[in-house]
């Protein structure tokens, strides 16, 4: 199995196709970034590709992901269009396909045999899951023949997700965060500001290290403008003490930024 996964990734939601896109790919690659995270359904992944090619970049040393549209779940429909994703992204095998949310024509007795399926076949490498309540998750590991290895899910100083956090960790998986900086809501945080101050960073800078102090966590902030994306990648060397960490553990919400009424957590 190729590609190494690399923690601090790189996400592309809303980097519209084409030049944007092409051009925000490449630079994070000439940052340090090593993971890029995409989605079927972000219409982008040919541009990925794209970007991909206009660096020196070795292929083999890229980890890329992308995930199944909610339309294209059942066994047909999940296979066909892995393959799709596959010849778009310009890879021979995908390092990481997630099921994108388990919604509209998820159904674990035909999604889940579909990825292991994949697997098997060589056209992913690994499966993902995204946005998952826990009890769909333990249903999934459950079912699956291979195993579960990343669930992406929103999470930050403000949804702070430590059931799925330990689920993570007890089933050796990774849990990918989406929206790290809560889309930059984090700037508003006095606490984040308190401690940015004393690393000469911001708040979003801070939340991304606190991310990157947990067990088992990856977060995929997306930036599409070029200095935040390497003042993103420079979290990985703030060093937060234990009782800054205890800080930010403590500011805990709830408060989601991605939200809507089909979204499995409203459907309990």
């Amino acid at each position: 199995m190729a590609n190494a996964f690399d923690r601090l990734g790189y996400g592309t939601y809303k980097l519209a196709d084409g030049e944007e896109c092409v051009s925000g790919v490449a630079h994070a690659i000439e940052t340090g970034y090593r993971h890029i995270d995409t989605a079927q359904g972000y219409d982008n992944e040919a541009s990925v590709s794209a970007g991909i090619d206009r660096t020196d970049a070795d292929r083999d040393d890229l980890f890329v992901a992308t995930k199944l549209s909610t339309d294209n779940l059942s066994y047909d429909d999940a296979t066909a269009t892995a393959r799709v994703s596959r010849d778009r992204l310009g890879v021979d095998s995908i390092d990481l396909l997630y099921v994108h949310w388990p919604i509209d024509t998820y159904d674990p007795e035909e999604t889940l045999p579909a990825l292991d399926d994949l697997v098997d076949e060589g056209v992913v490498d690994r499966i993902g899951l995204s946005n998952f309540r826990p009890d769909q998750l333990d249903e999934a590991i459950d079912r699956l023949a291979n195993d579960v290895f990343a669930h992406q899910v929103e999470c930050h100083p403000l949804l702070q997700q430590e059931e799925l956090r330990e689920r993570a960790a007890e089933h050796d998986h990774w849990l990918v965060a989406y929206s790290p900086i809560a889309r930059n809501r984090v700037a508003d945080v006095d606490v984040l500001k308190e401690i940015g101050a004393a690393h000469d960073a911001s708040p979003a800078r801070v939340s991304l290290a606190w991310l990157l102090s947990k067990e088992r966590v990856a977060p995929i902030p997306k930036a599409a403008d070029f200095g935040h994306v390497e003042a993103n990648w420079t979290a990985r060397e703030i060093d937060l003490t234990a009782g800054e960490i205890a800080r930010i553990d403590a500011l805990d919400r709830g408060e989601r930024v991605v939200d809507f009424e089909e979204a499995p957590w409203n459907r309990v």
